[in-house]
């Protein structure tokens, strides 16, 4: 995804003033409404950001690397994940192990935690969550490969259940 000046300028204001609202950005940007905000970030930096168990609007890691701003704070913040993303982020290869396909960590998955319903797209869905949050990196080969974007001792896992999950993606 290539970013415009203006895009470049916008995600470095949030990984400054993160964590951020809508409203503050609004200001920042000089935008009509916090709903204005909200649209340009899922059109234009849905990439790059994700909300926190509080909504509060966060860069992702990867986001601050491209702006070339290191998030301020000493201990990693807590990152929220539904059920499928705790499971897929226990058994996906580490940052220094060969990339996986999502049948692989589906199949991975399935073994460890005994969920045999569990389909393709929920894992699919859980990697694409993971890699905007800046937890997982993709390679391309022949299909699409993932493992994890850092160890997984640098990454605080804070609970987060459905229901609010699909609100907050809402």
């Amino acid at each position: 995804m290539t970013l415009s000046e203006e895009d470049r300028e916008r995600l470095a204001d949030i990984v400054e003033l993160q964590p951020t609202k809508n409203g503050v950005l609004q200001d920042r940007w000089d935008v009509e409404s916090g709903s204005d905000v909200h649209q340009y970030l899922e059109s234009e930096l849905r990439d790059y950001y994700y909300r926190d168990e509080n909504s509060l609007i966060r860069a992702t890691a990867e986001a601050a690397e491209l702006v070339g701003k290191a998030p301020e704070s000493g201990e990693a913040p807590a990152v929220h994940m539904s059920e499928n993303e705790r499971r897929v982020f226990a058994v996906i290869a580490g940052p220094d192990e060969r990339a996986e396909s999502v049948v692989s960590v589906l199949h991975a998955v399935r073994d460890e935690f005994d969920v045999p319903d569990l389909e393709s797209a929920d894992v699919r869905r859980a990697l694409q969550t993971l890699k905007r949050k800046g937890i997982v990196t993709v390679e391309h080969r022949t299909v699409p490969t993932y493992k994890l974007a850092v160890p997984r001792e640098d990454v605080n896992i804070a609970e987060r259940d459905d229901e609010q999950s699909a609100a907050s993606e809402a």
